[in-house]
């Protein structure tokens, strides 16, 4: 692999991590800690996110516990919550928040199905136009005179064989989650 294209290598395995990323973090029906640790929460006039203020456990399939550090930070955590628009309410006992994972429906299954698969596909044409992107680079190289025409054809071949490798490996999350999310 030449210097000129490894950053866009680079990018292109941000992108898999990017999209490992969302995957883990759809709701599935199943209680995951993924599902708001991240959320933003306003705490000692800064934005912080839910697992820097607060221990998140998952203690069964259907119920995540999040218990902050600071007890002040109850009220700000539960409106946070409510305001990142996920779907889900929090209970405030005076000392930790339960949220309770509601079943899912058939609809609600087929719409988060739908809404991966189309996610999938902006991460896939985002590969491919990584690809076209050094694919470009790799032909000025050529033009300019500072790589051969042997040199180009089997960096454009090894552009393909990446491409290809991430876009399986898009299409392999993706199957595996879609029986996740329609599996009752």
């Amino acid at each position: 692999m030449i210097d000129e294209v490894k950053p866009i290598v680079l990018e292109m395995e941000k992108a898999i991590l990017a999209y490992k990323h969302y995957v883990t973090s759809l709701k599935t029906g199943k209680a995951h800690n993924l599902l708001v640790e991240n959320i933003i929460v306003e705490s000692y006039d800064k934005k912080m996110s839910l697992k820097q203020i607060a221990s998140i456990s998952v203690p069964d399939a259907t119920s995540i516990i999040i218990k902050p550090w600071d007890m002040s930070l109850l009220k700000a955590i539960e409106k946070a919550i409510l305001k990142s628009n996920i779907g889900l309410t929090p209970n405030n006992d005076g000392k930790v928040i339960k949220i309770n994972m509601p079943p899912m429906t058939e609809e609600d299954r087929k719409n988060i199905v739908k809404q991966l698969k189309q996610e999938s596909e902006k991460y896939k044409v985002n590969i491919r136009n990584m690809r076209k992107k050094a694919n470009t680079v790799i032909k000025d190289l050529e033009k300019d005179k500072n790589i051969s025409k042997d040199d180009q054809k089997k960096e454009e071949d090894e552009m393909q064989k990446l491409t290809d490798k991430y876009i399986k490996e898009i299409d392999e999350l993706l199957s595996v989650k879609q029986k996740e999310i329609l599996s009752v």
